[in-house]
């Protein structure tokens, strides 16, 4: 798909998003923990006291690499290859994790997506999970 193409449908995507659910931080975070419960945990014991606050910047994270990704990969990719590798051997955050924040957000922002921005929800994802698994090693 275009890059062109990517971005207009991306910005149509979001819009309708935010029209539909408000703050995307809670639903994403419902779907994340439904496929990744045990990382209730985690979110806990390293948010020191402020989960939804930790959360919400995760969410984020996932918001600013899909609608960065498009235009600007090579700017995701550096995040996540400094991020996915830092956050596993200091904070013992699973690469999998990421990789299923990123799945639960593209979920919820596509959940109502026509089938062109389907599609291109489906692209960002799988290039997105690509360079997590490269992060990974």
């Amino acid at each position: 798909m275009a890059e062109a193409n990517r971005s207009a449908l991306l910005k149509q995507g979001l819009a309708r998003a935010a029209a539909r659910l408000g703050d995307v931080t809670p639903a994403v975070m419902a779907a994340f923990y439904a496929r990744h419960p045990q990382a209730r945990d985690a979110f806990d014991r390293l948010a020191l006291g402020r989960r939804q606050g930790l959360e919400g910047e995760m969410v984020a994270q996932v918001l600013y690499c899909a609608m960065t990704w498009p235009e600007q990969p090579g700017e995701v990719e550096m995040v996540l290859l400094g991020s996915v590798p830092h956050h596993a051997s200091t904070l013992d955050v699973r690469p999998e994790w990421y990789a299923g924040l990123i799945a639960a957000g593209c979920a919820v922002l596509g959940g109502d997506a026509v089938a062109e921005e389907r599609a291109m929800w489906d692209e960002i994802e799988a290039e997105l999970l690509q360079v997590v698994r490269e992060s990974a090693g």
